[in-house]
């Protein structure tokens, strides 16, 4: 069995769905597919993007109209759906939502999450830091009971390899030393696993361009965009694809298979 799982920040649901993001949802052959950055609220979404080709929306929207949001669509139905992780600050952004799919035999959930951006000045960068201390005590807490798979715009590039201008971008939000050194924690300590690097160690793999001048074009981008795994999961991930044919937002798709059951 094989389990395809997306994960695309898209920067607008209804702007992308005006670039074709839903008829290429359609053709994807997902069988979760994690999305960010929804910018809509439940009116917006009712009748039009509920349902994509055969899967099923859960979503977590942010009070604040036209900010965050997240989606996941499954094809097929979770035993439970998890929105919102801290009670508080985070949840009113509207920024987790987690499908569970468990057994008497087994736990397992796929989850989409924004991180915040902390490039608009230092009281985001501040907010940033304080859901990264809050996230990793709940990431840890729940790979204790459960193996999942995290999908989503973390906006962190880890290592030099993750971004074409790092020399540039050492003082930045999104690469300052002390996101970097907690994705590090999260990867060694917090016990998870980048799948995409497992499978692509090449520079150049970028999923976010600045829509500044010709960064796409000239391919001055970003990996800030994961799926993050428990080991069991992560060790049976196949293959992966940063999908780049058609552009639905800032971010493109990151695909990837893997030889795992729901």
């Amino acid at each position: 069995m094989a389990l395809r799982v997306i994960t695309l920040n898209l920067n607008g649901i209804r702007s992308a769905a005006d670039k074709g993001f839903v008829e290429w949802a359609g053709s994807a052959a997902a069988d979760c597919m994690g999305v960010q950055e929804i910018k809509a609220q439940a009116a917006d979404l009712a009748g039009r993007f509920e349902r994509l080709d055969g899967l099923d929306g859960h979503f977590h929207l942010a009070r604040k109209k036209g900010y965050s949001g997240v989606g996941l669509y499954t094809r097929k139905a979770p035993s439970e759906v998890v929105t919102g992780f801290d009670g508080g600050e985070f949840d009113a952004e509207g920024r987790w939502v987690e499908a569970r799919y468990d057994s008497a035999r087994r736990k397992f959930s796929v989850i989409s999450c924004y991180f915040p951006s902390g490039s608009s000045g230092e009281e985001r960068q501040a907010a940033k830091f304080r859901f990264l201390e809050r996230i990793y005590r709940h990431l840890a807490e729940l790979r204790r009971t459960r193996e999942f798979i995290l999908v989503g715009d973390i906006n962190i590039a880890h290592h030099e390899i993750d971004l074409r201008n790092w020399r540039g971008n050492r003082r930045n939000s999104g690469f300052l030393p002390e996101e970097r050194a907690w994705m590090t924690k999260l990867l060694t300590r917090g016990g998870l696993v980048d799948v995409f690097r497992t499978l692509n160690p090449r520079p150049e793999q970028y999923t976010w361009w600045s829509n500044r001048g010709q960064a796409r074009a000239n391919n001055v981008g970003w990996r800030i965009d994961y799926q993050l795994a428990t080991p069991a999961v992560a060790a049976t991930a196949r293959r992966e694809q940063i999908y780049l044919e058609r552009r639905f937002s800032d971010h493109a798709p990151l695909i990837i298979d893997y030889g795992y059951a729901l």
